[in-house]
């Protein structure tokens, strides 16, 4: 069981320092699962029945959350988000199969090498409350219809979602998961600037068009007759020209490939081209430049960052294909094929295909885009989108089929209106009442496809943009997406309450004047959802 402790990220261990009279309480609420964890890391606890639960939330008791959302991190009970290893399988996912001795699971559909574990399954967990055994997501108490003065939730979130710190406009909605019922509303239908939430409705989007398995090829092709090799941009995101590709597709390992092919027709010189004719429209985002996201290509190589980053904002390349294509370019003159220098072109239907590489499927692909809030991601999974419904892949045809998809999916479409698929253009409009009726489509049993969505929500205070919040409080209960743009801050995701119960909510905040604050007042009310 070693392992399977070694594989929850370091805060653990401080949160159960702080929490040790109250742990016991929560876990054996938790289940046997969790109680088997809490001797492994060695967890004291005080005497349940003296420590009865306040009517108000208290720090203690968020802090206390945060250690049972630890140990259910470690079980299991949530699926802990870190460094992707060469399947596109979280480590800490890996770790605990091996530790656990389990099978099956979300493999991202990569064959699993010899010797090595079965990835533990990931989707099952989140939807699964707490200590249970089935994939049953429990369902909220009956109670009094929302909006009505003092049912629990209204109690509880009204005061929090007063804050003078949200702004003069705030939407909020709270639904159990289980039935779809909604418990709290305020300005449910109301449309506001939702910035990176809307990457919850771009994965829908993509999921429901390609399906989780789907996989993007980048090629290189030989026209016949001559010696051209066109290097063609499938719009692959996560293409990646690093040493160490850690899973994603490699464009050394096209190289390569392309290489022996060309050996194998006795060729050691081409004409090399790229071609990037798969999008149409402009590439630079309304925004403008901006170090969130690069100009939208289908041919780019790790995201045409001009450092060794992986996520977050940076200074990117000015064209990222014909980065690309120089580094494809350096690649094949090692590889002992001689180039020209790279210029653009159209491959034409009767090139023959040398080599290609292929991304992982599209579900890790969305975990990422979702966990790092990976603007680049999303405005290729929204082109990827409007290209399975036939559209342009352009800023327009991908917000047309996103709107297109989910409403083909049944959701309440009411004052929704997209102009990317990133959220970082300030005329996006979505409601909370969208927000949420996404995140439960991505639980419904029937939707198995979409459970990357809940999977790759950043876990509070382990992953992604949520690594540095809820330190305090509710770390490991929450995964949600953030979102932020001047005067403008959301946060819409799950919650597991302290009955292992699933709540999805989404809170969205307008003409805030200090991002930290907001910040700060969404997540306490997240916290407080944690308590109930």
């Amino acid at each position: 069981m070693r392992k399977i402790a070694n594989a929850v990220r370091p805060g653990l261990a401080r949160v159960v320092t702080v929490t040790k009279p109250q742990v016991k309480r929560l876990t054996q609420a938790a289940g046997p699962r969790l109680a088997r964890i809490g001797q492994v890391v060695g967890t004291r606890s005080g005497d349940p029945a003296r420590t009865p639960r306040p009517r108000t939330l208290r720090t203690w008791q968020y802090t206390a959350g945060a250690a049972t959302a630890g140990l259910a991190l470690a079980a299991g009970a949530v699926t802990v988000a870190g460094p992707w290893d060469a399947n596109g399988q979280r480590t800490a996912e890996r770790d605990r199969a091996a530790a656990e001795g389990r099978t099956g699971g979300a493999d991202h559909g990569s064959a699993t090498a010899v010797g090595e574990p079965a990835p533990a399954p990931s989707a099952g967990s989140v939807l699964t409350g707490l200590g249970t055994a089935t994939n049953a997501v429990k369902s909220a108490p009956s109670g009094e219809p929302a909006g009505i003065s003092g049912t629990a939730v209204t109690d509880l979130l009204g005061p929090l979602l007063d804050a003078s710190a949200l702004g003069g406009t705030r939407t909020a909605v709270v639904v159990d998961v289980a039935t779809g019922r909604r418990l709290y509303d305020a300005g449910a239908d109301t449309a506001l600037t939702p910035a990176s939430t809307t990457k919850i409705a771009t994965a829908v989007s993509a999921l429901s068009a390609l399906g989780p398995d789907h996989r993007i090829t980048t090629r290189v092709a030989l026209e016949p007759g001559t010696r051209e090799a066109v290097l063609i941009g499938g719009g692959d995101p996560t293409l990646t020209a690093r040493a160490k590709a850690d899973g994603w597709a490699s464009l050394r390992t096209l190289a390569a490939r392309t290489a022996t092919s060309l050996t194998a027709r006795g060729i050691r010189q081409v004409t090399l081209s790229y071609d990037t004719t798969l999008y149409s429209g402009p590439d630079l985002h309304p925004i403008g430049v901006n170090d969130n996201l690069a100009r939208v290509s289908p041919l780019m190589a790790d995201e045409g960052r001009t450092d060794g980053s992986f996520s977050g904002p940076v200074a990117r390349v000015s064209d990222p294909a014909a980065d690309a294509a120089r580094k494809f370019a350096g690649f094949l003159t090692a590889a002992g094929i001689k180039t020209s220098s790279p210029g653009t072109s159209k491959a034409s239907g009767r090139a023959e295909t040398l080599a290609t590489v292929t991304s992982p499927p599209l579900s890790a692909i969305v975990e990422r885009m979702l966990t790092n809030s990976d603007n680049d991601i999303a405005e290729a999974l929204a082109r990827q989108t409007a290209l399975a419904g036939g559209g342009p892949a352009s800023f327009a045809g991908g917000a047309d089929a996103i709107r297109a998809r989910l409403s083909a999916l049944g959701l309440p479409m009411t004052g929704a209106s997209f102009h990317d698929g990133s959220g970082l253009d300030r005329d996006d409009r979505l409601t909370a009442n969208l927000l949420t009726a996404l995140l439960v489509k991505a639980a419904d049993a029937d939707r198995a496809g979409l459970r990357p969505v809940l999977t790759g929500l950043p876990v509070a205070g382990f992953t992604g943009t949520l690594s540095t919040r809820y330190t305090d409080g509710a770390a490991g209960v929450v995964r949600a997406k953030t979102g932020t743009l001047t005067g403008v801050n959301t946060l819409a995701g799950t919650v597991v309450d302290k009955d292992g119960r699933l709540l999805a909510f989404a809170f969205l905040a307008a003409d805030t004047t200090s991002p930290l604050d907001a910040q700060e007042a969404l997540d306490r009310t997240a916290t407080a959802l944690a308590g109930l």
